[in-house]
């Protein structure tokens, strides 16, 4: 990532931990920060309103890079555990330093689901899938459903209406997706059991953004982040424990890819999520991940040196007029 990226990143992030810390000096904590976190987002303040969704996308984008790298070092599991393990313990530091609020009785509940789902059941699932065979772009194909599932839930959930061009958005944004990831299309010679485990994936990012939409909006980053990562964690050793050696090539490559995944993905990409969906409707919000699979192909090929094709780039227009569908139509 640019220098000029990695400082907008310090920018947001510092901002909102410093203004939850805040607003603990008042009796609405939660409403207080809810107002400073969406007044740093507004157009007179720091950014634009297009860069939070921009950058929540390159860095998302980034992980699948950062994974792709960590993997030559160890396993799938292994790795995840280091990488949640290791944003886990910085950010319990920082809540520590920073006195943040912890989450009590049901609030703790609801934190913990949403790190269950979203990173561990998503995340676990995903990994199961590719070591059973699954290809990279079926995998992203078949996740890349996920904002027609939560434009579907967050009707019955969250109580959001759905327009026609809305629909019509996201129809074109899984066509977007389709076209970049068809050249690695390959749904023969697989374990069945690949695709289950990918599509409980698909079910763990879906119905945990719908769940933090509808239950932990009042989360504070820093100490809700901790405890969904501390979860997270021991549920990847659990399955790194049963399911693999555990072996480690220690290494600078797997000590960086590491590091990045747990500084700019797990707190960086995830805290990010939860603001948008703090600020928007979760159909809306899920949409901007007909992106992920286009942008991942450019990094790829920027930082991997894989091929970007001319359907690709087809895909990517595809897919971001989708997003524009999507995002900007009103009821």
């Amino acid at each position: 990532m640019p220098l000029e990226d990695l400082i907008i990143f310090i920018k947001i992030i510092v901002p909102i931990f410093i203004s939850q810390k805040q607003s603990k000096l008042t009796d609405g904590l939660i409403m207080e920060t809810s107002k400073k976190t969406n007044d740093l987002f507004s157009n007179k303040e720091l950014l634009p309103a297009i860069t939070l969704p921009f950058l929540f996308i390159v860095l998302w984008s980034s992980g699948y890079i950062g994974g792709a790298i960590g993997l030559d070092y160890a396993e799938p599991f292994t790795m995840t555990l280091f990488r949640f393990g290791s944003a886990a313990a910085i950010l319990t530091i920082v809540s520590l330093l920073m006195k943040a609020p912890w989450p009590k009785g049901k609030k703790f509940l609801h934190v913990g689901v949403v790190g269950v789902l979203i990173q561990a059941v998503q995340f676990g699932g995903l990994y199961s899938g590719m070591n059973l065979g699954v290809p990279a772009g079926v995998s992203a194909l078949i996740v890349g459903t996920m904002p027609i599932l939560t434009a579907i839930g967050a009707g019955f959930f969250l109580g959001e209406t759905v327009t026609k061009k809305q629909w019509g958005g996201l129809l074109l944004g899984i066509c977007g997706v389709a076209l970049v990831v068809s050249e690695g299309l390959n749904f023969t010679d697989i374990n069945p059991m690949g695709y289950f485990f990918v599509i409980i994936a698909l079910l763990g990012i879906t119905s945990g953004a719908l769940y933090q939409k509808k239950f932990c909006q009042s989360m504070d980053l820093r100490s809700g982040g901790a405890i969904q990562l501390t979860i997270a964690a021991m549920i990847m050793w659990l399955l790194a424990s049963n399911f693999e050696t555990m072996t480690v090539q220690w290494s600078f490559g797997f000590i960086a890819s590491t590091a990045w995944l747990a500084l700019m993905n797990s707190i960086g990409a995830i805290s990010l999520m939860y603001l948008l969906l703090r600020r928007g409707k979760a159909s809306a919000v899920s949409s901007l991940f007909f992106l992920i699979p286009p942008t991942t192909a450019i990094m790829a090929t920027l930082v991997l040196g894989d091929d970007f094709e001319l359907v690709e780039m087809l895909g990517f227009t595809v897919a971001v007029s989708g997003v524009y569908l999507a995002t900007h139509s009103k009821p």
